[in-house]
């Protein structure tokens, strides 16, 4: 028997065992990993689409979905401080406009004024350097959020998303990756 050319058989079959694992896994991990998020030109072209449906106003979000039928999920603050869910096709053709309603747990027990939410946007960016505003809550300061009247979340440059917490002076006490 040739040991010689089983030895070489083996290699083979075990380098090529190998390989398959390595291009299926990285093939498993790329879509584990995958980013619903869509950067660069298709969101501002996407955005700007699902700005332009709800009549103006500031892009928050931009997804990919999932869902059949559609291609992407938005969300845009309007000019008077609500919220619009976009959802849009692959053509830019916009599927469904839904207002976001806030739960009774999510509505501020005091309403947020343009300087205030101009502030705390400041407060928040200056962390930030670079990143975008996605909304900015009042909040009560009581129970968990001892002391908290201001929550900012910030996508970072890095498109990495975090929680800021201010204080009524707008001075930041927690930052926690969303």
């Amino acid at each position: 028997m040739n040991t010689a050319k089983l030895r070489s058989k083996r290699v083979i079959v075990t380098t090529a065992a190998v390989a398959a694992l390595a291009v299926g896994g990285g093939v498993w991990a790329t879509a584990a990993n995958a980013d619903p998020d869509v950067n660069g030109a298709d969101r501002d072209r996407v955005g700007n689409a699902a700005v332009q449906a709800v009549g103006g106003g500031t892009l928050l979000d931009v997804e990919s979905s999932d869902d059949a039928g559609e291609a992407y999920e938005v969300e845009v603050r309007k000019t008077d401080g609500s919220e619009v869910d976009v959802t849009l096709d692959k053509d830019l053709k916009v599927l469904a406009q839904q207002a976001e309603t806030p739960d009774a747990a999510d509505t501020p027990d005091r309403p947020l004024s343009d300087t205030d939410r101009a502030s705390a946007e400041k407060a928040a960016l200056a962390e930030f350097p670079g990143g975008t505003v996605l909304d900015v809550e009042t909040s009560d300061g009581q129970g968990d959020d001892q002391g908290v009247a201001y929550e900012v979340e910030v996508r970072a440059a890095d498109n990495a998303e975090w929680d800021v917490e201010l204080d009524a002076a707008f001075k930041v006490l927690t930052k926690n990756a969303d």
